[in-house]
């Protein structure tokens, strides 16, 4: 089950946009730190190779985070659905957790189609907005190959205007990366940033892709340290992903150390993504029982 699949099943003439200043500061979302979640895509995974649905037994999955310690689950921000948001909210609580983000896609490098996306996504963000959330993590769609600069051009206009729209709402915007974007010199993973206010385009750190895309995720704290507005925690051993988040090719002691003196939003969520290679030796709530400790012993959260 690759990323798109997921969002969909749990779903059920160039414009320049000019420079931002890069030290433009980010607004801290209003939710209080620090608050520690899981992404519901890694458990989609877990429960795929079981042969089930996630969907089927999400009520289990909930109650076995709340049991482990987590504040919250990150789920799909429904597009199609928008009233479901509020439904999701509804079975956080529930089950003792919080609505805090949600994540979602979308093609936003075409004309027309752009501006399209971002009114679909605002219309779904103004219902997650009156349940609760606070967080809206997005990620353009990639297409295959390098996105030219009229297409870059067409996304961070797009982007200014879905982060203008979700900025009104309350919440806040966090532009999540894979690696297509990280590619090309990293370009397009730049220029979202670079090219956008940073008081209503922020940043979702997702420590793993960063690293796994060539930037390493102490430079891309100096640079983007002020955007971050949530994060996704992965780790790897020898630049395979492990089963659980503990120690390996990242260093989150050293981002810790970041995290406290800069005073940067907490909003930290696991995500035991499985891919080939993946050595699985405990099940997913064991891994995602032991991630939660790491998380507390090594970010203090």
């Amino acid at each position: 089950m690759n990323r798109r699949d997921f969002l969909h099943s749990a779903a059920a003439v160039a414009i320049t946009a000019p420079a931002w200043a890069a030290d433009a500061k980010y607004v801290p979302p209003v939710l209080t730190p620090p608050l520690v979640g899981s992404q519901l895509y890694g458990w989609g995974q877990y429960y795929q190779r079981a042969g089930k649905n996630l969907d089927e037994h999400l009520d289990e999955v909930l109650s076995a985070l709340r049991d482990a310690g987590y504040d919250y689950a990150e789920g799909t921000l429904d597009t199609a659905a928008p009233e479901n948001n509020a439904k999701f909210a509804e079975r956080l609580r529930k089950k003792g957790l919080k609505p805090v983000s949600l994540y979602t896609g979308g093609a936003m490098h075409i004309l027309g189609k752009a501006t399209e996306t971002a009114e679909r996504i605002a219309v779904a963000a103004k219902e997650a907005a009156k349940a609760g959330f606070g967080i809206v993590n997005f990620n353009p769609d990639p297409i295959g190959r390098p996105k030219t600069d009229a297409e870059l051009a067409i996304q961070v206009e797009a982007l200014r205007e879905l982060g203008e729209e979700i900025d009104k709402l309350g919440l806040r915007l966090g532009i999540h990366h894979h690696t297509p974007e990280l590619a090309n010199g990293a370009k397009e993973f730049h220029q979202n940033f670079r090219q956008c206010p940073g008081t209503q385009v922020g940043f979702c750190y997702d420590v793993h892709w960063v690293y796994r895309g060539g930037i390493a995720p102490l430079d891309c704290l100096k640079e983007y340290g002020d955007r971050v507005v949530s994060w996704h925690l992965r780790q790897s051993r020898e630049k395979i992903w492990w089963e659980d988040l503990d120690t390996g090719d990242i260093d989150y002691a050293a981002i810790a150390e970041v995290v406290r003196e800069r005073r940067l939003p907490r909003f930290f969520t696991v995500e035991l993504a499985l891919e080939s290679g993946t050595k699985i030796t405990r099940d997913a709530v064991a891994n995602h029982a032991r991630s939660r400790d790491f998380v507390k012993r090594v970010l203090g959260s």
